[in-house]
C-alpha cells in the first residue's frame, strides 16, 4: 500500500489557519553547528507562519559555535539538548536532540525541521501540517523532495539510496513507497510520537518508520512533495559511519519482531580506510517518552 501523498501547494495557509483551531504547533529544530541557516530558517517561520505555529524550539545539540544564539535572535526558544531531562545520563546523536525536542516542546502537532537547509521555505512545515490538520485519520507525514548533489538531481540521498531503501524493500515493503526514508522533514501527532522509541544517532528516522508502521499502519501515514531540499553534505566516511547505525538499527527491529534469531549480537566497529580508522557504530535507544512520564509521575505520587 503507498502511503497518502499530496503536494505542498495543496494545502493553503489560510484554509490551514481556518482548520486548526485549538490544536496547537511546535516546529523543533535539532541543530549541531548551523549558524550559517537556522537564524533564516527560524525567521521565514515566525514571518510566514504566524496564526498557524504557536513554538519554534532548537535543540542546540552541543552547538560550539553561534548556533544558539543566532536561533535565539531570530525568535526560536533555545534549549540546549543536556539540560533537558538532567536526571537522565547524556547520549548523543540526532536522535537524542529530536527526543530531547519531544520532551520541551509542548504542541499538540510536532514539525521536525532539519537544521542545515540551504533552501528552506515555509511550505515545508505548512506542507508537512496539511494532512495532519484536514485528516484527523493522518497521524504521521514524511516530506519528499528531490535531493540534487552539487547542482547534480537525483544525485543526494546516497544512504537512502545504497542502505535504507533495499532494506525497507526487503523487509517492510509497505514503506517502500516513501521517497526520502531518511530525511530529516516530518510532522506527527505528539499523542503518536510518545509512544514509540528514538534511536539516539542517524538511524532514528529508519526506526521512527518501522516503529510507526507497526504502532499506526499505513492507513495512517502519508507524505508530501514539498519541492527540492538542498542541505550540507557530508564525506564517504561520514556517511559510512551513518549507514552503520542504520544497519544496526534495522537489525535490532529485525530482532524485536521475531523475524530473525541471532546466536550472538553483531559488532559494533566499524573499520574505515580512508582516513585508516575504527569508529564504534553502536546505537542507544531512548524509551518512548509517554512510558518515561508515567514512571516519574508515579515516583512524584
Amino acid at each position: 500500500m503507498e502511503p497518502g501523498t499530496s503536494t505542498a501547494a495543496d494545502w493553503p495557509l489560510d484554509a490551514l489557519r481556518l482548520a486548526k483551531g485549538g490544536t496547537t504547533v511546535s516546529v523543533v529544530l535539532p541543530a549541531r553547528d548551523e549558524e550559517r541557516t537556522v537564524g533564516a530558517i527560524v525567521s521565514a517561520i515566525r514571518d510566514d507562519l504566524s496564526g498557524l505555529v504557536d513554538e519554534i524550539l532548537v535543540v542546540d545539540s552541543r552547538s560550539t559555535d553561534a548556533t544558539a544564539a543566532r536561533a535565539a535572535k531570530a525568535g526560536a526558544r533555545v534549549v540546549r539538548q543536556d539540560d533537558v531531562l538532567p536526571q537522565l545520563p547524556p547520549l548523543s546523536g540526532k536522535g537524542e536532540a529530536l527526543w530531547k525536542g519531544l520532551a520541551a516542546s509542548h504542541g499538540d502537532l510536532v514539525v521536525y525541521i532539519d537544521s542545515d537547509l540551504r533552501n528552506f521555505g515555509s511550505h515545508f512545515v505548512s506542507g508537512l501540517l496539511g494532512p495532519l490538520l484536514a485528516d484527523p485519520g493522518t497521524q504521521f507525514v514524511k516530506g519528499a523532495y528531490e535531493r540534487p548533489l552539487r547542482g547534480r538531481r537525483g544525485e543526494g540521498g546516497r544512504v537512502t539510496e545504497l542502505v535504507a531503501r533495499p532494506l525497507l524493500n526487503l523487509f517492510w515493503p509497505e514503506l517502500a513507497g516513501f521517497a526520502q526514508p531518511l530525511g530529516g522533514e516530518y510532522a506527527a501527532r505528539r499523542s503518536v510520537l510518545e509512544r514509540v522509541p528514538f534511536v539516539t544517532e542517524y538511524g532514528v528516522e529508519f526506526g521512527l518508520l518501522v516503529d510507526l508502521l507497526e504502532l499506526i499502519g499505513m492507513d495512517a501515514m502519508a507524505q508530501v512533495d514539498l519541492g527540492s531540499r538542498e542541505h550540507s553534505h557530508q564525506s564517504t566516511a561520514a556517511l559510512g559511519r551513518m549507514a552503520g547505525q542504520i544497519l544496526l538499527t534495522a537489525w535490532s527491529r529485525l530482532e524485536r519482531q521475531g523475524r530473525i534469531v541471532a546466536s550472538e549480537p553483531p559488532a559494533t566497529l566499524l573499520r574505515q580506510f580512508n582516513p585508516d580508522t575504527v569508529t564504534d557504530v553502536s546505537v542507544a535507544e531512548r524509551p518512548p517518552l509517554a512510558s518515561l512520564i508515567k514512571v516519574m509521575e508515579e515516583d512524584v505520587a
